[in-house]
């Protein structure tokens, strides 16, 4: 291949230098070339003068005309006339590139098995080689397959799913330097599917079968690998990802990965990703690991080794992980990752605050810039972490959704920089601090205010069900959606509750648990419940109609010492800018009246 078209691509063969670099001894300065014998003795107080003819000018890179030895700089030199005064003696060969300084003809310049950077084939091509024997790159086909399954920006109806996964995948490949092709999707037809399989084969070195790989009715991939080439493993011990099938067609490897994204793309990670590597000649890509504390219990099934997506920070010196949600078909968990935590199958998971082995998706100085928050959800979070971000790529605002109580508890064990809370206190109908009273006995929190907000319950459109408050979730036949234990919003309908006489087990639906106001949106938008206590703003992101409850403030409790840490202060001087409140109050529900203001 041309060097100028082989950067990135691995060489199948050592690469021997064609001629020296440089070629000939070389000015390596602007100057004068000069016979560093005629400038012995030359001082600032006894100048040596080189008459007319005793020096040549020379500019970087010219060649060192004959009889000179050394370069003068062209600063160091003083002209009296034609005449060159040289005020400090130089030794040979100053300022001279030698020939082959930087390669002789002859010499291996990269080893066979070498990835291709700039430098590499840059520094071929001053050695003289015009072309390099690479590796090709690996081909990998993917083809998608499901009768549900339709093309991007196809409509989408109610049963049916976009092939984000062949999307995916191929970029996954190309990451790996492959060439990728994605073929048209395959309906739930064995036949077809065998047929789709047999062709693409003979033109690649991978073939990714995506979903029906595991053992439901339209599941085709393991048979017609089984039929048509050989089945080496069906199923793997590895979450997600457990039902991968493994194989070749006509000498071709197949890897028939599961249709829920995240187990399609660890597949691709665990199984073609050293496969490709050897076809290129090259060693698998490592990503650099480091040890982290845990945010939170994580368990974990027996018999698995369970893959665990992760965000990073770096609290009190130390760097934590915050689980993120584990579905196999939660996208987001991929996109939010900086880490991957593998839980061993022989564990049953791992404790809060247990230190854990960690690979890393991101750069370490990109981690040292999160700030890491823990708690109650709000959209607000989300929209100060985007505008965060838009300001500086190297701050990041990572929020870990697990409810106020737990955020609290994660900032009292050293886990979070900032807490977000809007607990109520039954007894006092105070919000947030006597709980920081309680929990964080002593220790030197902040408290800052970051809005008020409105909470009410979001129902259908037109509120078919005429709900008025929190006592009609008790009427019959309505389906109730909840939060999770720990969460402010819940604490709130139980207060409510008890105001009036009601009981959990009135409400249907009440044990039924969601991490988020926007979840809590989704499900009442799905028709998958009749109402969801939660913020206007995820009513309005869903288009939902909102029956107010109350306004409740919701604060930042913030870590000793990080209150007037370089770290945070971004986001307390985005708390104060006008645009940034603004830009709060147009998702509607929000009072910024008091935001960014220290209570405590």
């Amino acid at each position: 291949m041309p060097v100028e078209q082989a950067a990135g691509l691995v060489t199948a063969g050592p690469v021997w230098a064609v001629r020296s670099s440089p070629p000939f001894d070389a000015a390596g300065m602007d100057g004068i070339a000069v016979r560093a014998a005629d400038t012995l003795g030359a001082s600032e107080t006894t100048p040596v003068c080189l008459p007319a003819g005793g020096y040549d000018v020379v500019d970087t890179g010219d060649p060192m005309p004959g009889g000179r030895d050394a370069v003068v700089m062209r600063e160091h030199v003083h002209y009296q006339g034609d005449a060159a005064e040289i005020r400090a003696a130089v030794p040979p060969y100053q300022h001279v590139r030698s020939i082959g300084e930087d390669v002789s003809a002859g010499e291996l310049l990269l080893p066979e098995g070498h990835r291709l950077r700039a430098a590499d084939v840059a520094a071929a091509a001053a050695a003289g080689v015009t072309e390099l024997l690479v590796r090709r790159r690996p081909v990998v086909t993917i083809l998608p397959t499901g009768d549900e399954v339709r093309p991007i920006g196809a409509d989408i109806r109610a049963g049916e799913i976009t092939d984000t996964n062949s999307l995916m995948l191929a970029t996954q490949a190309r990451e790996a330097g492959c060439e990728a092709r994605c073929l048209p999707i395959e309906p739930d037809d064995p036949v077809r599917i065998a047929a789709a399989v047999r062709a693409a084969v003979t033109g690649c070195d991978l073939l990714i079968i995506v979903a029906g790989s595991s053992a439901g009715r339209d599941d085709y991939t393991a048979r017609v690998v089984a039929e048509h080439g050989t089945l080496a493993v069906h199923g793997v011990a590895v979450r997600p990802g457990h039902p991968v099938v493994l194989g070749a067609v006509g000498g071709t490897p197949v890897l028939g990965a599961p249709g829920y994204p995240v187990s399609a793309a660890l597949t691709f990670d665990i199984f073609a990703g050293p496969l490709l590597a050897e076809l290129t000649g090259a060693p698998p890509r490592r990503r650099p690991r480091a040890a982290a504390r845990l945010a939170r219990k994580l368990a974990s099934p027996l018999g698995l080794d369970d893959w665990v997506r992760v965000r990073l920070g770096v609290v009190g010196g130390a760097m934590v992980a915050a689980p993120l949600p584990r579905g196999a078909g939660v996208l987001t968990s991929l996109v939010r990752a900086d880490g991957l935590l593998v839980v061993p199958a022989g564990l049953e998971g791992h404790h809060a605050g247990e230190q854990v082995d960690v690979e890393l998706l991101r750069g370490v100085d990109e981690i040292a810039g999160t700030i890491v928050a823990i708690g109650s959800h709000d959209l607000v979070l989300d929209l100060a972490a985007s505008a965060l971000r838009a300001e500086d790529p190297m701050v990041t605002l990572a929020s870990s959704n697990v409810g106020s109580l737990a955020g609290l508890v994660a900032l009292r064990d050293g886990l979070c920089h900032l807490a977000g809370s809007h607990l109520l206190d039954p007894a006092t109908g105070e919000y947030t601090l006597p709980y920081v009273d309680r929990m964080l006995r002593g220790a030197d929190v902040s408290v800052v205010r970051l809005v008020h907000r409105d909470q009410g319950l979001m129902v259908a459109p037109g509120n078919p069900r005429a709900l008025e408050g929190i006592g009609d979730l008790t009427q019959p036949g309505v389906r109730y959606v909840n939060r999770q234990r720990g969460a402010g919003t819940r604490v709130l309908l139980d207060f409510e509750l008890g105001r009036l006489g009601l009981a959990p087990g009135d409400i249907d639906g009440y044990a039924r648990e969601e991490p988020t106001h926007l979840a809590v949106a989704a499900a009442v938008a799905a028709d998958r419940a009749d109402a969801g206590l939660g913020i206007m703003a995820a009513a309005r992101a869903f288009g939902l109609d909102f029956v107010p409850v109350t306004q409740e403030p919701y604060d930042l409790v913030v870590a000793p010492g990080a209150m007037d840490s370089p770290l945070l202060a971004p986001l307390l001087s985005l708390l104060r800018s006008d645009r940034f409140q603004a830009s709060v109050t147009e998702l509607g529900g929000y009072s910024t009246k008091e935001m960014g203001r220290r209570i405590r």
